[in-house]
C-alpha cells in the first residue's frame, strides 16, 4: 500500500484550520458574555438607588415618562369610572389625603397630586404614578373612621415616593417581561386581597418572578405609609383594625406565595411592629397641634 503524503498534509492543515476557527469561535463567545456581564453591572451600578426605608433599587426608567402616562391614563379614568359628586364624601376623602401629601418630603412633595372618588363598591384604592390616587368608595365600607382611611391613603403615596412604580416596571425590562401602565398601577392590595386579582401579567411571570417582588413593595408601602398617617396626626394602630377587617372580609385565603400582596396576617404583624416609631411621630404630632378633623 502507497501512502499519499500530500493529501495526509493536507488534510491535517484543513484539521487545523477547522480547530483554529472553533477556538477563535469560542474565545468570541467568551468576550461577548463577558462583555454583556460588564455591561449589565454597569447599568446595575449606575441604576441603583435607594427607597424611603433604605432598601436598594435598580431604577431605570424615566421618572417624568412614567408621570406623564400616569397622568394620562388617570384622564382616561376620569373620564370612564362612575365619580362621585356628593360633596361631602369628596371633602372627607380629600381631607385625608391632603393631610398625608402634607407630610411628603423631597421631590415627590412637589408633584401635582390629584384624587379621584369613583362611585363603586369594590374594596380597593390604588395610585397611579406621579401621585393620581383613586379610592373606591367600597373601601369606606372597610375604613369606617379617618384614621382607618389614612392608612389607605398612606399606604398609596408610600408607593409613589418610593417609586415602586418605576422599579417594576425597570425590573420588567431587566426580564424582558412586557409591563404596561396597567402592570404599574399599584393598590393598596385591599380587592386583591379578597379576590386575587393577578391580571397585569402572564401567569408565568407572576409566579415565578415578579409576586416576590410585588409583595416586598406592599409590605414597604405598609411600612411607609403608617409612618406617614402617624406624621400627619393620624393613630397609627386603626391600620391594624383595619386589617383585622379585611381579613374577617376575606374568603378566598389564596396562599401567601400565588398572592401578588402579602396576607393579612403577614402584615398585621409588620404593622405591630411599627409601632414603637409610628406611636412616637404620632404623639410628636399631637403634641405640635396636629390632629385633624375629617370626619363627616
Amino acid at each position: 500500500m502507497i501512502l499519499d503524503g500530500k493529501k495526509d498534509l493536507k488534510q491535517n492543515e484543513l484539521i487545523m484550520r477547522l480547530n483554529g476557527l472553533i477556538w477563535r469561535s469560542e474565545m468570541n463567545h467568551k468576550r461577548i458574555l463577558h462583555f454583556l456581564i460588564l455591561t449589565i453591572s454597569c447599568i446595575l451600578l449606575i441604576s441603583c438607588s435607594s427607597s424611603p426605608t433604605g432598601r436598594t433599587q435598580m431604577i431605570l426608567k424615566s421618572e417624568v415618562a412614567l408621570e406623564q402616562e400616569g397622568a394620562r391614563q388617570f384622564r382616561k379614568l376620569r373620564e370612564s369610572l362612575p365619580l362621585v359628586r356628593d360633596p361631602v364624601i369628596i371633602d372627607y376623602v380629600a381631607c385625608v389625603t391632603n393631610a398625608i401629601v402634607d407630610v411628603v418630603e423631597g421631590d415627590s412633595a412637589n408633584l401635582y397630586w390629584e384624587l379621584a372618588v369613583v362611585d363603586q363598591p369594590d374594596v380597593n384604592a390604588y395610585v397611579l404614578p406621579g401621585g393620581k390616587i383613586v379610592v373606591n368608595t367600597g373601601i369606606l365600607t372597610m375604613a369606617t373612621n379617618q384614621d382607618q382611611l389614612a392608612a389607605v391613603i398612606g399606604h398609596e403615596v408610600a408607593h409613589v415616593t418610593a417609586r415602586h412604580a418605576n422599579e417594576r416596571a425597570s425590573r420588567a425590562a431587566i426580564t424582558g417581561v412586557g409591563v404596561d401602565i396597567a402592570a404599574i398601577i399599584l393598590g393598596g392590595g385591599y380587592r386583591n386581597q379578597t379576590q386575587g386579582a393577578r391580571e397585569a401579567l402572564s401567569t408565568g411571570a407572576v409566579l415565578g418572578l415578579l409576586n416576590p417582588f410585588s409583595r416586598l413593595q406592599e409590605s414597604e408601602a405598609d411600612i411607609i405609609g403608617i409612618e406617614y398617617m402617624a406624621k400627619a396626626g393620624f393613630d397609627p394602630r386603626e391600620s391594624v383594625e383595619l386589617w383585622k377587617k379585611m381579613n374577617a372580609k376575606n374568603s378566598s385565603k389564596i396562599p401567601e406565595y400565588l398572592s401578588t400582596h402579602p396576607s393579612g396576617e403577614t402584615r398585621i404583624d409588620d404593622l405591630i411592629a411599627q409601632y414603637p416609631s409610628s406611636l412616637e411621630y404620632y404623639n410628636n404630632a399631637k403634641s405640635d397641634g396636629l390632629r385633624p378633623s375629617c370626619d363627616p
